[in-house]
C-alpha cells in the first residue's frame, strides 16, 4: 500500500505542478490573455481522457506482466524528452491561431509526460484493486487529488516568488525523473511479486452487480461535465476582471480538486441534504452577479462569492458521482467516463464557446445544466429516502426553481447582447458597439467595450469625430505627454493596445503613429466603425500580435511617446510591466522620449510597480490623474509617466498636472521570472 500510495501522491503533485509552470512560461508569449489558461486547461483534460483511455485499453487487452513493462518503457521514452522548457521557436507570429498553437506547443513540451503522469492513478488503483480480496481503491484517488491540490496551492506560496520561470521548468524535469524511476520500481516489483488475477477472481464473495448501463454511463459523464464547465467559466469570468495570474487561474482549480478529495476520501463528507439546500442560494448569487454586473463590486467579495458558490455546486456534482461509483471491477470504466466529461466540460468552454457564442454564454448554461442536475439525480436515486418522500408538488417546486432560473439567466444574456449594434467574439474575448444617441446630435456617441469595460469611444457628429476621448482626453496623462510636441514638429507615437484608436486623435500632418494589438477583431471594428484610425492626419499603422514581441522582432523606432495600454477588463498583462520589458521600450524611445503607462485599476495598485522599475533603472516618474469632465465622456483616468530625466517633466503641460510616484521601498522590482499580484491588491 505504502509504494502505491507515494508513486500517486508523487504522480498527482508532479500533474498539476505542471499546468501553472508551463502556463506560466508561454503567458507573455499570447499577449497575457486569460483563454491562454483556459486553453491550456484544455489541453491537460483532453491528454487526462488520453491516459483513461490507454488505462482502459491496456488493462482490459494486456496481461498485466506485458502491461508493466509497456509502461516501464514509456517511462523511460518520456525521461529523454525532458526539460519541458519551451524553446524561442515555439513564438507566435501576428495572427497565427491562438489556440493550436497553444495546443501544440503543449503537446510538444510536456504532452508524453503529462500523458504518462495521468494514467498514474487509475492504473495503480486497477493493480492495487487486484492484490487482494474485497480492496476498494477509491481512498488513493482521494490521495491522488490532495497531491494535485497542495502542487497548486504550492506554486505561488513557494515555488511562484523564489524560482524564475526557467528554474521551475529544470526543477519540475528533475522531479519528473525521480517519478519515472520510482513509477517503473512500482511495476518491476508488482509483477515479480503480486499473483495477478482477474478481479472476477479475487472477490468472488462480493456480487460486482451489473456492467453500468448507458443511463449510468451518461449521468457520470454529465456530473463530471457541468462541474468542469463551471471551473473553467468562472476562472474566466474572475481573470477577464482582474489578472490572468496563476493566483486566480488556482483558486477554483483546488476548490475543485477538494470537492473530489472529500468525496471520494469518505461517504461523512458529502451530506446531500446539506449541499443540495446549500445549491440554492450558491446558483443564485452567481446568477444574480451575471445580471447586475460587476462594476460595483469589491474584488474580495467578487472571489469569495464565485469561489464558495462553484464550491457547493462542485461538491453537489461529485458528491453524487461518489454515490454511483461502481465495484472496483468497472473502476477504469468510471474514471474514463469521469474524464470524459472533464474533457467536454474542458472543449465546451475552451474550444467551442469563443468561436460559436457571440458573448459569454457558457456560464449560464453551465449554471442550469447543474440546476437540472440536481434534479435529476435526486428524482432517480430509489435507494434514497429523499425518492419515497417525493410528491408533485417538491417536483414542481424544484422544476419551477430551475425555471425561473434561467429566465433570470436569460436576462443576464439579453443584457449582454440587447440593444447592442454589434457583438462578436473571439480567442481573445467579447466585444460589443454600442451607439448612444441619433448620429448627427451633438452628444450622440459610439462605443467600444470588451466585456463590462470601455474600449474607447469616439463621437459620432463629423465635427467632433476625431476628439480624443474616455481615458486619452488632453488632460489625461497621455494626453499631457504627447502634447510636449513642438510647433512644426512631426512626431513619431507608439501604442500598445489599439482599442477604438482613441490616441489617434492627436494626430497631425506629418506624425506617425504606430499601433500594437494581438486581437484581429479590435483591429477590424476600429477600422470598420470608428475613424480614429482611418481619418487620422497622420500616417497610421497597425501590428497584428503580441505588442512586446513584435516591438523585440522590430529595429529601433525612436519614438517620441509611447504608450502602455493593453487591458483585457482591468487585467494588465503583467509581462509588460516588467524591468526586461521596459528597457525594451526605452532602446526605442529617443532620449527625451516618454514612456505613457496606464494603470487605471479597480483592484490592483500598479504605481509603485512603474515606479520601482523606473527606479532600478534610473529613471523619473510622474504620475498624473484626470477627472472625469462635466458631459461624462472623458473619465478619470491614472496614467504613470517615466522618462530618462525629471527635466521631461517641467514642460508646461505638465504644471500642476501630477507629481513623482512615491517609492515603494518594501516592494520588489518586477522581471521576466518575478511578479506577485498578491503584493499590489488594493
Amino acid at each position: 500500500m505504502f509504494i502505491y500510495a507515494c508513486t500517486i501522491f508523487l504522480s498527482a503533485f508532479l500533474l498539476f505542478q505542471v499546468q501553472p509552470v508551463i502556463a506560466r512560461m508561454i503567458l507573455p508569449w499570447f499577449g497575457g490573455s486569460a483563454a491562454v489558461w483556459t486553453t491550456c486547461m484544455l489541453f491537460f483534460q483532453t491528454v487526462l481522457l488520453l491516459g483513461y483511455l490507454y488505462v482502459y485499453w491496456t488493462v482490459k487487452y494486456l496481461h498485466p506482466r506485458r502491461h508493466a513493462y509497456l509502461h516501464m518503457g514509456l517511462l523511460a521514452a518520456s525521461a529523454l524528452l525532458l526539460p519541458i522548457t519551451p524553446a524561442a521557436k515555439w513564438k507566435p507570429v501576428g495572427g497565427a491561431n491562438p489556440s493550436m498553437a497553444i495546443l501544440l506547443l503543449l503537446a510538444a513540451c510536456v504532452g508524453v509526460q503529462y500523458f504518462l503522469l495521468s494514467t498514474t492513478s487509475p492504473l495503480l488503483q486497477s493493480w492495487y484493486s487486484r492484490t487482494g480480496k474485497g480492496v476498494l481503491p477509491y481512498r488513493l484517488f482521494a490521495l491522488s487529488n490532495l497531491g494535485s491540490m497542495l502542487a497548486l496551492i504550492s506554486y505561488p506560496v513557494a515555488v511562484e516568488p523564489y524560482l524564475s520561470s526557467s528554474r521551475q521548468g529544470s526543477v519540475w524535469s528533475f522531479a519528473y525523473v525521480a517519478f519515472a524511476a520510482l513509477c517503473a520500481f512500482t511495476a518491476f516489483v508488482t509483477t515479480r511479486r503480486i499473483v495477478w488475477q482477474h478481479p472476477l477472481e479475487t472477490a468472488p464473495e462480493l456480487d460486482a452487480g451489473d456492467p453500468p448501463g448507458g443511463w449510468t454511463l451518461a449521468l457520470w459523464v454529465a456530473l463530471a461535465a457541468c462541474p468542469s464547465a463551471l471551473l473553467l467559466a468562472v476562472t474566466n469570468h474572475l481573470t477577464q476582471d482582474v489578472a490572468s495570474i496563476p493566483f486566480l487561474w488556482i483558486v477554483p482549480l483546488v476548490l475543485y480538486l477538494l470537492s473530489f478529495i472529500l468525496c471520494f476520501d469518505a461517504d461523512g463528507w458529502y451530506i446531500r441534504p446539506l449541499f443540495v439546500f446549500l445549491l440554492v442560494p450558491a446558483l443564485a448569487s452567481m446568477a444574480y452577479l451575471l445580471h447586475t454586473g460587476t462594476e460595483d463590486v469589491h474584488m474580495k467579495t467578487l472571489l469569495g462569492t464565485f469561489s464558495g458558490a462553484f464550491f457547493v455546486c462542485c461538491m453537489v456534482c461529485h458528491g453524487e458521482l461518489v454515490k454511483r461509483k461502481p465495484h472496483p471491477r468497472y473502476l477504469t470504466s468510471f474514471y474514463l467516463m469521469l474524464s470524459v466529461g472533464g474533457a467536454l466540460g474542458g472543449l465546451f468552454v475552451g474550444l467551442i464557446a469563443p468561436y460559436v457564442f457571440i458573448s459569454y454564454f457558457e456560464f449560464p448554461i453551465s449554471l442550469v445544466l447543474c440546476g437540472i442536475l440536481a434534479i435529476v439525480v435526486l428524482v432517480t436515486d430509489r435507494q434514497s429516502r429523499f425518492y419515497r418522500q417525493w410528491t408533485s408538488w417538491t417536483i414542481t417546486l424544484m422544476v419551477t426553481g430551475v425555471l425561473l432560473l434561467t429566465v433570470f439567466l436569460g436576462g443576464a444574456v439579453k443584457r449582454n447582447i440587447h440593444d447592442y449594434k454589434i457583438v462578436e467574439r473571439n480567442f481573445y474575448g467579447s466585444l460589443r458597439v454600442r451607439e448612444t444617441g441619433k448620429p448627427d446630435e451633438w452628444t450622440a456617441y459610439r462605443t467600444l467595450l470588451h466585456g463590462a469595460i470601455n474600449h474607447g469611444e469616439e463621437w459620432t457628429n463629423p465635427k467632433r469625430r476625431l476628439d480624443p476621448l474616455t481615458y486619452y482626453c488632453p488632460a489625461s496623462g497621455v494626453g499631457r505627454a504627447i502634447r510636449t510636441r513642438e510647433p512644426g514638429q512631426p512626431q513619431k507615437v507608439g501604442v500598445f493596445g489599439l482599442g477604438a484608436g482613441s490616441i489617434a486623435g492627436f494626430a497631425r500632418w506629418g506624425d506617425y503613429y504606430k499601433f500594437y494589438e494581438i486581437n484581429p477583431l479590435v483591429v477590424s471594428l476600429a477600422k470598420s466603425e470608428f475613424y480614429y484610425i482611418t481619418r487620422a492626419p497622420a500616417k497610421v499603422d497597425v501590428v497584428l500580435g503580441d505588442a512586446r514581441l513584435s516591438l523585440e522582432r522590430e529595429t529601433q523606432q525612436n519614438f517620441d511617446v509611447l504608450a502602455i495600454d493593453c487591458f483585457s477588463g482591468d487585467s494588465i498583462p503583467v509581462h509588460l510591466l516588467t524591468r526586461q520589458a521596459f528597457e525594451l521600450y526605452f532602446r526605442h524611445l529617443k532620449p527625451q522620449g516618454i514612456l505613457a503607462v496606464h494603470v487605471s485599476n479597480r483592484y490592483l495598485e500598479l504605481e509603485p510597480v512603474v515606479e520601482r522599475i523606473a527606479a532600478a533603472m534610473g529613471k523619473a516618474t510622474f504620475d498624473v490623474e484626470s477627472d472625469e469632465d462635466d458631459e461624462g465622456n472623458c473619465f478619470g483616468s491614472t496614467w504613470v509617466l517615466v522618462a530618462s530625466s525629471p527635466r521631461v517633466f517641467h514642460h508646461k503641460v505638465f504644471q500642476s498636472a501630477g507629481k513623482p510616484v512615491e517609492a515603494a521601498l518594501r516592494l520588489r522590482v518586477w522581471t521576466d521570472d518575478y511578479s506577485s499580484l498578491l503584493s499590489v491588491l488594493k
